[in-house]
Protein backbone atom coordinates (compact mmCIF):
# COMPACT_ATOMS: atom_id res chain seq x y z
CA UNK A 1 0.00 0.00 0.00
CA UNK A 2 1.29 3.43 -0.84
CA UNK A 3 2.34 5.63 1.51
CA UNK A 4 -0.46 8.43 1.18
CA UNK A 5 -3.24 5.61 1.58
CA UNK A 6 -1.64 4.42 4.76
CA UNK A 7 -1.72 7.89 6.01
CA UNK A 8 -5.13 8.37 4.38
CA UNK A 9 -6.44 5.44 7.13
CA UNK A 10 -5.27 7.29 9.84
CA UNK A 11 -8.28 7.38 12.16
CA UNK A 12 -9.55 10.83 13.77
CA UNK A 13 -11.13 9.14 16.72
CA UNK A 14 -12.71 5.87 15.38
CA UNK A 15 -14.03 7.50 12.19
CA UNK A 16 -11.56 5.50 9.63
CA UNK A 17 -10.51 1.75 9.67
CA UNK A 18 -6.83 1.79 10.38
CA UNK A 19 -4.54 -0.55 8.01
CA UNK A 20 -2.96 -3.26 9.57
CA UNK A 21 1.02 -2.28 9.98
CA UNK A 22 3.96 -3.05 11.95
CA UNK A 23 5.18 -0.98 14.58
CA UNK A 24 8.36 -0.64 12.63
CA UNK A 25 6.43 0.58 9.69
CA UNK A 26 3.77 2.95 11.56
CA UNK A 27 7.12 4.73 13.02
CA UNK A 28 9.06 5.01 9.21
CA UNK A 29 5.45 6.24 8.25
CA UNK A 30 5.55 8.80 10.73
CA UNK A 31 9.11 10.07 9.76
CA UNK A 32 8.31 10.33 6.39
CA UNK A 33 5.23 11.98 6.56
CA UNK A 34 6.91 14.81 4.49
CA UNK A 35 6.59 12.58 1.24
CA UNK A 36 3.55 13.39 0.96
CA UNK A 37 3.01 16.89 3.01
CA UNK A 38 5.57 19.27 0.35
CA UNK A 39 4.95 21.89 2.63
CA UNK A 40 7.03 20.79 5.36
CA UNK A 41 10.69 20.66 6.01
CA UNK A 42 12.34 17.07 6.05
CA UNK A 43 15.17 18.42 7.50
CA UNK A 44 13.93 18.72 10.84
CA UNK A 45 12.87 14.98 11.42
CA UNK A 46 14.71 13.71 15.01
CA UNK A 47 13.95 10.89 17.38
CA UNK A 48 13.58 12.28 20.75
CA UNK A 49 11.65 15.07 22.87
CA UNK A 50 14.02 18.49 22.78
CA UNK A 51 13.47 21.22 25.89
CA UNK A 52 10.53 21.01 28.01
CA UNK A 53 7.81 23.97 28.50
CA UNK A 54 6.84 24.68 31.52
CA UNK A 55 3.14 23.24 31.63
CA UNK A 56 -0.12 24.78 32.93
CA UNK A 57 -2.63 23.72 35.09
CA UNK A 58 -0.69 22.10 38.05
CA UNK A 59 -0.55 22.62 41.58
CA UNK A 60 2.44 21.88 44.51
CA UNK A 61 1.57 18.45 46.27
CA UNK A 62 4.75 19.17 48.86
CA UNK A 63 7.71 17.24 48.82
CA UNK A 64 8.46 18.22 45.09
CA UNK A 65 5.94 16.22 44.15
CA UNK A 66 2.92 18.27 41.78
CA UNK A 67 -1.04 17.56 41.37
CA UNK A 68 -1.64 17.65 37.80
CA UNK A 69 -5.27 20.22 37.08
CA UNK A 70 -5.40 19.15 33.60
CA UNK A 71 -7.34 16.07 33.44
CA UNK A 72 -9.66 14.70 35.66
CA UNK A 73 -7.29 12.12 36.36
CA UNK A 74 -5.51 14.57 39.20
CA UNK A 75 -1.95 12.32 38.46
CA UNK A 76 -0.39 13.34 41.61
CA UNK A 77 3.76 12.57 40.17
CA UNK A 78 6.51 12.08 42.86
CA UNK A 79 9.94 14.15 41.32
CA UNK A 80 11.48 12.50 38.07
CA UNK A 81 8.32 10.85 37.41
CA UNK A 82 5.56 11.52 34.44
CA UNK A 83 1.42 11.45 34.73
CA UNK A 84 -0.43 9.10 33.36
CA UNK A 85 -0.04 10.30 29.27
CA UNK A 86 3.60 9.79 29.49
CA UNK A 87 4.27 13.65 27.71
CA UNK A 88 4.47 15.38 31.03
CA UNK A 89 7.04 15.14 33.56
CA UNK A 90 7.63 16.61 37.46
CA UNK A 91 11.27 18.16 37.48
CA UNK A 92 11.67 19.58 40.98
CA UNK A 93 8.72 20.36 41.64
CA UNK A 94 7.80 21.98 38.19
CA UNK A 95 5.39 20.45 35.77
CA UNK A 96 6.83 19.86 32.21
CA UNK A 97 5.19 19.35 28.83
CA UNK A 98 7.82 17.51 26.91
CA UNK A 99 5.21 17.66 23.37
CA UNK A 100 5.41 21.25 22.95
CA UNK A 101 6.30 22.02 19.64
CA UNK A 102 7.57 18.24 18.98
CA UNK A 103 4.41 17.15 16.43
CA UNK A 104 4.79 13.46 15.22
CA UNK A 105 2.43 13.51 12.42
CA UNK A 106 0.97 16.21 10.30
CA UNK A 107 -1.31 15.65 7.40
CA UNK A 108 -3.79 17.68 4.76
CA UNK A 109 -7.29 15.53 5.57
CA UNK A 110 -11.09 16.56 4.25
CA UNK A 111 -13.01 17.83 7.42
CA UNK A 112 -15.19 15.05 6.45
CA UNK A 113 -12.74 12.79 7.88
CA UNK A 114 -12.60 14.09 11.30
CA UNK A 115 -15.58 13.66 10.90
CA UNK A 116 -17.56 17.14 11.01
CA UNK A 117 -20.53 17.36 8.60
CA UNK A 118 -22.03 20.55 9.08
CA UNK A 119 -18.81 22.81 9.61
CA UNK A 120 -16.82 24.39 6.10
CA UNK A 121 -18.12 20.92 4.64
CA UNK A 122 -15.69 20.11 1.55
CA UNK A 123 -12.68 21.72 2.56
CA UNK A 124 -9.24 20.57 4.09
CA UNK A 125 -7.99 20.77 7.68
CA UNK A 126 -4.07 20.67 7.89
CA UNK A 127 -3.91 18.43 10.55
CA UNK A 128 -1.45 17.42 13.79
CA UNK A 129 -0.94 15.25 16.86
CA UNK A 130 1.70 14.74 18.87
CA UNK A 131 2.45 11.52 21.16
CA UNK A 132 0.63 10.65 23.91
CA UNK A 133 -3.43 10.25 25.51
CA UNK A 134 -5.05 10.80 29.20
CA UNK A 135 -7.35 7.33 28.74
CA UNK A 136 -6.54 4.21 26.86
CA UNK A 137 -9.26 2.48 24.33
CA UNK A 138 -9.07 -0.62 23.56
CA UNK A 139 -9.92 -0.56 20.00
CA UNK A 140 -7.87 2.78 19.51
CA UNK A 141 -7.00 3.05 15.90
CA UNK A 142 -4.12 5.29 16.63
CA UNK A 143 -2.23 3.35 19.88
CA UNK A 144 0.91 3.59 18.18
CA UNK A 145 0.89 7.41 18.72
CA UNK A 146 -1.54 7.86 21.68
CA UNK A 147 -0.28 4.99 23.85
CA UNK A 148 3.41 5.55 23.41
CA UNK A 149 5.94 8.16 24.64
CA UNK A 150 7.60 11.30 22.85
CA UNK A 151 10.75 9.05 22.72
CA UNK A 152 9.34 6.17 21.02
CA UNK A 153 8.14 7.76 18.25
CA UNK A 154 9.58 10.16 15.47
CA UNK A 155 8.44 14.01 16.00
CA UNK A 156 9.81 17.68 14.61
CA UNK A 157 10.44 20.64 15.90
CA UNK A 158 7.78 23.08 14.76
CA UNK A 159 7.03 25.91 17.06
CA UNK A 160 3.22 27.25 16.95
CA UNK A 161 3.99 30.31 14.27
CA UNK A 162 5.22 27.92 11.83
CA UNK A 163 2.29 25.24 12.04
CA UNK A 164 0.27 28.68 11.09
CA UNK A 165 2.12 29.26 8.30
CA UNK A 166 2.59 25.54 7.13
CA UNK A 167 -1.14 25.67 7.21
CA UNK A 168 -1.69 28.89 5.18
CA UNK A 169 0.76 27.11 2.64
CA UNK A 170 -1.13 23.89 2.37
CA UNK A 171 -3.87 25.56 1.14
CA UNK A 172 -6.34 24.39 4.00
CA UNK A 173 -8.35 27.05 5.86
CA UNK A 174 -8.73 24.92 8.99
CA UNK A 175 -5.79 23.69 11.56
CA UNK A 176 -7.38 20.44 13.39
CA UNK A 177 -5.84 18.68 17.04
CA UNK A 178 -6.48 15.43 16.23
CA UNK A 179 -5.24 11.25 15.82
CA UNK A 180 -3.80 11.30 19.65
CA UNK A 181 -5.24 13.25 22.58
CA UNK A 182 -5.12 17.25 22.17
CA UNK A 183 -5.57 17.31 25.38
CA UNK A 184 -2.29 16.23 26.61
CA UNK A 185 -0.54 18.75 24.68
CA UNK A 186 -3.03 21.18 25.97
CA UNK A 187 -0.14 24.41 25.63
CA UNK A 188 1.35 23.43 22.19
CA UNK A 189 -2.36 23.72 20.68
CA UNK A 190 -3.31 26.99 22.78
CA UNK A 191 -0.40 28.50 21.34
CA UNK A 192 -1.01 27.38 17.71
CA UNK A 193 -4.60 28.51 18.35
CA UNK A 194 -3.43 31.83 19.65
CA UNK A 195 -1.00 32.69 16.77
CA UNK A 196 -3.68 31.51 14.42
CA UNK A 197 -6.42 33.94 15.95
CA UNK A 198 -6.56 36.77 12.89
CA UNK A 199 -5.63 34.61 9.95
CA UNK A 200 -9.20 33.21 9.22
CA UNK A 201 -7.97 29.27 9.72
CA UNK A 202 -10.73 27.89 11.67
CA UNK A 203 -9.41 26.08 14.79
CA UNK A 204 -10.93 22.66 15.54
CA UNK A 205 -10.42 20.34 18.27
CA UNK A 206 -10.86 16.21 17.88
CA UNK A 207 -10.61 15.41 21.36
CA UNK A 208 -12.32 12.53 24.07
CA UNK A 209 -13.92 15.73 26.00
CA UNK A 210 -12.39 14.38 29.55
CA UNK A 211 -10.53 17.35 30.76
CA UNK A 212 -11.18 19.43 33.53
CA UNK A 213 -13.19 22.87 33.65
CA UNK A 214 -10.54 25.34 34.09
CA UNK A 215 -8.64 24.32 31.07
CA UNK A 216 -11.56 23.70 29.35
CA UNK A 217 -13.17 27.18 29.59
CA UNK A 218 -9.90 29.08 28.71
CA UNK A 219 -9.49 26.77 25.61
CA UNK A 220 -12.76 27.69 23.95
CA UNK A 221 -12.57 31.33 22.73
CA UNK A 222 -9.61 30.40 21.02
CA UNK A 223 -11.53 27.39 19.10
CA UNK A 224 -14.27 27.30 16.31
CA UNK A 225 -15.07 23.93 16.18
CA UNK A 226 -15.39 21.00 18.93
CA UNK A 227 -15.94 16.89 17.79
CA UNK A 228 -16.10 14.97 21.07
CA UNK A 229 -15.34 11.08 20.78
CA UNK A 230 -18.48 10.27 22.58
CA UNK A 231 -17.41 6.43 23.56
CA UNK A 232 -20.46 5.21 25.74
CA UNK A 233 -23.60 6.30 27.91
CA UNK A 234 -22.02 3.94 30.20
CA UNK A 235 -19.88 4.27 33.02
CA UNK A 236 -18.77 0.51 32.71
CA UNK A 237 -17.81 1.24 29.70
CA UNK A 238 -15.70 3.91 30.24
CA UNK A 239 -14.28 2.32 33.21
CA UNK A 240 -13.75 -1.27 31.49
CA UNK A 241 -12.82 -0.33 28.13
CA UNK A 242 -11.61 2.88 27.86
CA UNK A 243 -9.40 3.26 31.54
CA UNK A 244 -11.94 6.62 31.78
CA UNK A 245 -15.24 8.03 33.32
CA UNK A 246 -18.40 9.21 32.05
CA UNK A 247 -19.59 12.01 33.98
CA UNK A 248 -16.24 14.83 32.95
CA UNK A 249 -17.26 13.90 29.63
CA UNK A 250 -21.10 14.67 29.80
CA UNK A 251 -19.68 17.95 32.14
CA UNK A 252 -17.62 19.13 28.53
CA UNK A 253 -20.35 18.42 26.05
CA UNK A 254 -22.47 20.90 28.36
CA UNK A 255 -19.44 23.43 28.74
CA UNK A 256 -18.60 23.28 25.29
CA UNK A 257 -22.64 23.33 24.15
CA UNK A 258 -23.09 26.56 26.39
CA UNK A 259 -20.82 28.28 25.40
CA UNK A 260 -21.96 28.17 21.67
CA UNK A 261 -19.37 26.64 20.34
CA UNK A 262 -20.01 24.59 16.84
CA UNK A 263 -19.67 20.87 18.47
CA UNK A 264 -20.33 17.40 16.74
CA UNK A 265 -20.49 14.05 18.52
CA UNK A 266 -19.60 10.43 17.10
CA UNK A 267 -19.99 7.22 19.20
CA UNK A 268 -18.18 4.25 17.31
CA UNK A 269 -20.53 1.27 18.20
CA UNK A 270 -18.87 -1.43 18.66
CA UNK A 271 -20.64 -4.76 18.98
CA UNK A 272 -21.64 -6.56 22.63
CA UNK A 273 -19.77 -3.59 24.03
CA UNK A 274 -21.69 -0.32 23.53
CA UNK A 275 -24.60 -1.43 20.90
CA UNK A 276 -27.43 -1.54 22.97
CA UNK A 277 -30.89 -0.24 22.03
CA UNK A 278 -31.75 0.62 25.89
CA UNK A 279 -28.15 2.33 25.65
CA UNK A 280 -28.63 4.51 22.77
CA UNK A 281 -32.05 5.55 23.77
CA UNK A 282 -30.90 7.13 26.90
CA UNK A 283 -28.35 8.67 25.41
CA UNK A 284 -30.54 10.21 22.84
CA UNK A 285 -32.57 11.52 25.68
CA UNK A 286 -29.68 12.81 27.12
CA UNK A 287 -28.77 14.60 24.23
CA UNK A 288 -32.14 16.38 23.54
CA UNK A 289 -32.30 17.80 27.27
CA UNK A 290 -28.71 19.09 27.74
CA UNK A 291 -27.54 19.93 24.05
CA UNK A 292 -30.36 19.98 21.92
CA UNK A 293 -31.26 18.63 18.75
CA UNK A 294 -29.51 20.52 16.29
CA UNK A 295 -26.05 18.78 17.53
CA UNK A 296 -24.93 16.23 15.19
CA UNK A 297 -24.53 12.72 16.48
CA UNK A 298 -22.41 10.00 14.24
CA UNK A 299 -22.64 6.36 14.61
CA UNK A 300 -19.81 4.45 13.06
CA UNK A 301 -18.21 1.14 12.24
CA UNK A 302 -16.07 -0.67 14.36
CA UNK A 303 -13.40 -2.62 12.72
CA UNK A 304 -10.99 -4.82 15.03
CA UNK A 305 -8.48 -3.29 16.55
CA UNK A 306 -5.64 -2.92 19.13
CA UNK A 307 -6.59 -4.86 21.91
CA UNK A 308 -9.88 -5.54 20.69
CA UNK A 309 -9.06 -8.54 17.96
CA UNK A 310 -12.35 -10.94 18.75
CA UNK A 311 -14.85 -8.93 18.00
CA UNK A 312 -16.57 -8.04 14.29
CA UNK A 313 -16.92 -5.55 12.50
CA UNK A 314 -20.13 -3.44 14.15
CA UNK A 315 -23.02 -4.63 11.70
CA UNK A 316 -24.35 -1.96 9.04
CA UNK A 317 -27.98 -2.76 10.89
CA UNK A 318 -27.02 -2.05 13.74
CA UNK A 319 -25.93 1.56 12.74
CA UNK A 320 -29.32 1.66 11.26
CA UNK A 321 -31.18 1.27 14.21
CA UNK A 322 -28.68 3.93 16.26
CA UNK A 323 -29.30 6.30 13.78
CA UNK A 324 -33.37 5.78 13.56
CA UNK A 325 -33.20 5.68 17.63
CA UNK A 326 -31.61 9.05 17.57
CA UNK A 327 -33.99 10.78 15.07
CA UNK A 328 -37.18 9.09 16.45
CA UNK A 329 -35.85 11.06 19.95
CA UNK A 330 -35.95 14.30 17.84
CA UNK A 331 -32.50 14.46 17.21
CA UNK A 332 -31.90 16.50 13.65
CA UNK A 333 -28.70 15.40 11.81
CA UNK A 334 -27.54 11.96 12.64
CA UNK A 335 -25.73 9.68 11.02
CA UNK A 336 -24.25 6.07 10.01
CA UNK A 337 -20.46 6.72 9.64
CA UNK A 338 -17.61 4.62 8.40
CA UNK A 339 -20.07 2.91 5.53
CA UNK A 340 -18.96 5.05 2.63
CA UNK A 341 -21.76 5.46 -0.24
CA UNK A 342 -24.42 4.62 2.67
CA UNK A 343 -27.86 7.23 2.61
CA UNK A 344 -27.58 7.37 6.55
CA UNK A 345 -24.40 9.42 5.32
CA UNK A 346 -26.14 12.59 4.09
CA UNK A 347 -27.25 15.52 5.63
CA UNK A 348 -31.26 15.96 5.14
CA UNK A 349 -33.44 18.76 6.05
CA UNK A 350 -34.73 18.23 9.47
CA UNK A 351 -38.53 19.84 7.75
CA UNK A 352 -39.16 18.82 4.52
CA UNK A 353 -36.70 16.02 4.88
CA UNK A 354 -35.18 16.52 1.24
CA UNK A 355 -31.37 15.47 0.92
CA UNK A 356 -29.17 18.70 1.37
CA UNK A 357 -25.70 17.40 1.16
CA UNK A 358 -24.54 13.94 -0.44
CA UNK A 359 -21.32 12.14 0.60
CA UNK A 360 -20.03 9.14 -0.59
CA UNK A 361 -17.06 8.62 2.10
CA UNK A 362 -14.57 11.89 2.45
CA UNK A 363 -16.03 13.16 -1.16
CA UNK A 364 -18.97 15.94 -1.45
CA UNK A 365 -21.34 14.38 -4.24
CA UNK A 366 -23.44 17.67 -4.24
CA UNK A 367 -24.54 20.29 -1.45
CA UNK A 368 -27.45 22.83 -1.68
CA UNK A 369 -27.09 24.29 1.13
CA UNK A 370 -27.49 27.84 0.81
CA UNK A 371 -26.64 30.78 3.06
CA UNK A 372 -27.43 28.21 5.49
CA UNK A 373 -30.39 27.25 4.48
CA UNK A 374 -32.68 24.45 3.27
CA UNK A 375 -33.53 25.58 -1.23
CA UNK A 376 -36.44 23.95 -0.90
CA UNK A 377 -38.38 24.96 2.05
CA UNK A 378 -36.10 28.14 3.36
CA UNK A 379 -35.49 26.00 6.93
CA UNK A 380 -32.68 27.09 8.91
CA UNK A 381 -29.78 24.15 8.64
CA UNK A 382 -27.51 24.30 11.89
CA UNK A 383 -23.69 24.40 11.41
CA UNK A 384 -20.83 26.76 10.22
CA UNK A 385 -21.30 27.33 6.40
CA UNK A 386 -18.91 30.09 5.63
Amino acid sequence: MSLARRLAALSDGGYTQAMDSSRRDVLKLLACTAAVCPFLDATRVFGQAGAPVKALFFEDAGEKRVKCKLCPRECVVADMERGYCGVRENRGGTYYTLVHSRPCLLNNDPIEKKPLFHFRPGTKAFSLATAGCNIECRFCQNWEISQFRPEQVESREIPPAEIVRMAQRSGSPNIAFTYSEPTVFYEYMRDICDAAADTGLGRIVITNGFIQEKPLLELLPRVDAIKVDFKSFSETFYKETCSGHLKPVLDSLVRIKEHGLWLELVMLVVPTLNDGENEHKAMARWIMQKLGPDVPVHFTRFHPMYKIQNLPPTPIATLERAREIALDAGIHYAYAGNVPGHPGENTYCPVCKKMLIERDAYVIVQNVIKGGRCPYCNAAIAGVWG
